[in-house]
């Protein structure tokens, strides 16, 4: 297997190495959080005053952490730790619950971000001879141009579709070659379930990977797009506070993120508690950015469930290596006591052969009873035979859920493209049970 390096000194430091640049760079990166008046506060009654009262890594775990409601709160610049003629870029969340989240760069911090981003797109394989189609939204959601900026830094020459107008997408796909694609899980389902609208098989198209992110998806889903596209599909991860897309990448093994740890300290805590756990158990993800100038963020809690590998990878990069999320701390469903992630569901329905593309989660009311009704699309040629194949296949889809999430959910069965889709973020869950 062909393994290629964007700065392989860097990429295969050893442990010492990294340890001694994550040392460095935080006690930089405190130096200009205590420029806002947000980290000073804070700091100082955490008895931090200088830099230099960081002696090793572990003194990280001295400091409070930080959370997007401090960002809410804090909005739009109180977090800024530069001058604001220093900003050149400022992205945002779409603010939905009232305030949004915002984030400030300087030319240097773009810099360091794009040189991640490229660091990244070559661990999946990326040459500059690949034609890059990016079909992640543009504008103040940073996933975009998190990409474009990074593969035009490797040299690949990119197409900025932008999400959106499948047809489009498809024949773009075909007349300029494309080799990779930025997209997220549901949209590329989305799109193979279109092709034979448009005449177009897989082996007219010359995609060789797609780079997915934006939503957390299964193991079972990749399989899915794997065997449809016939072509690796290579988890990422970032988020809009730590810059966005480049925080983690799967390298050509896929088998786990590597974190760059040259720019982030990951920790794992108990969300409950905050203590710092072990690598290999579960917890919610922590993530200090080192790099970022202009907004410093200090053991910012993402709210991602994950877990650090422990075991070194077969690519030869020493950077640890984040599991695929496995939910958030803020979508889990609690269902008559039962603690349920979408996760769950999702993983059980993507590894049952007759289930297509699509599906929905909605929560409802009977009385005081909370109800599950799952909704699947499934291949066509299952509504052709005998209606008694249906009801085994609903009975068997039953029976898988409630053994994976303990809760007795009902199943609906749908037709191929009944289900709303979406070029975005799918929007998987619905919750009604407020609206009664």
């Amino acid at each position: 297997m062909q393994i290629n390096f964007w700065n392989k000194q860097i990429e295969t430091a050893s442990r010492d190495e990294i340890n001694d640049i994550q040392l460095q760079r935080l006690k930089k990166i405190v130096g200009h959080a205590l420029k806002s008046e947000f980290y000073k506060k804070k700091f100082y009654k955490a008895g931090i005053e200088t830099p230099e009262d960081v002696k090793t890594l572990e003194d990280i775990q001295k400091f409070p952490f930080t959370t997007k409601n401090d960002l809410r709160q804090n909005y739009p610049t109180g977090l800024l730790a530069s001058d604001f003629d220093d900003v050149v870029r400022i992205h945002s969340s779409s603010g939905t619950t009232g305030v949004p989240t915002v984030i400030y760069l300087s030319a240097e911090d773009m810099d360091c971000w794009t040189e991640l981003v490229a660091r990244s797109l070559v661990a999946t394989g990326c040459t500059k001879s690949d034609i890059f189609q990016n079909m992640m939204t543009y504008g103040l959601f940073t996933g975009g141009l998190g990409l474009h900026y990074g593969a035009e830094r490797v040299g690949m020459a990119v197409l900025p579709i932008g999400g959106g107008n499948t047809i489009r997408q498809v024949k773009y796909m075909q007349d300029f070659k494309t080799t990779t694609l930025h997209i997220t899980p549901s949209y590329l389902l989305h799109i193979h379930g279109k092709l034979d609208e448009f005449n177009t098989k897989i082996e007219d198209l010359n995609l060789k990977r797609a780079i997915t992110g934006a939503e957390p998806h299964t193991e079972q889903t990749r399989k899915k797009l794997e065997e449809l596209y016939n072509m690796p599909c290579y988890n990422s991860y970032g988020l809009s506070e730590m810059n966005g897309p480049g925080v983690a990448f799967e390298c050509v093994y896929r088998n786990g993120m590597h974190i760059w740890e040259d720019g982030f300290i990951a920790e794992i805590i108990d969300p409950e508690t905050g203590q710092v756990l072990p690598d290999g158990e579960k917890g919610e993800l922590v993530l200090t950015n080192l790099t970022r100038t202009a907004m410093p963020l200090i053991r910012y809690r993402t709210r991602d469930l994950c877990h650090i590998y422990d075991s070194d990878c077969p690519c030869g990069r020493t950077h640890r290596r984040l599991s695929r999320i496995m939910g958030r701390t803020d979508d889990m469903m609690i269902i008559n006591g039962v603690n349920v992630f979408p996760s769950q569901i999702e993983e059980v329905v993507m590894n049952i052969p007759e289930v297509g593309t699509n599906f929905q989660i909605v929560l409802a009311k009977s009385g005081a009873i909370d109800k599950v009704i799952v909704k699947v699309e499934i291949y066509s040629k299952m509504f052709s035979g005998d209606a008694s194949q249906l009801d085994s296949l609903n009975k068997r889809i039953c029976e898988e859920l409630k053994a994976s999430i303990f809760v007795n959910p009902a199943v609906q069965i749908h037709e191929p493209g009944t289900l709303p889709t979406f070029e975005g973020k799918a929007k998987r869950v619905i919750d009604m049970r407020e609206e009664i």
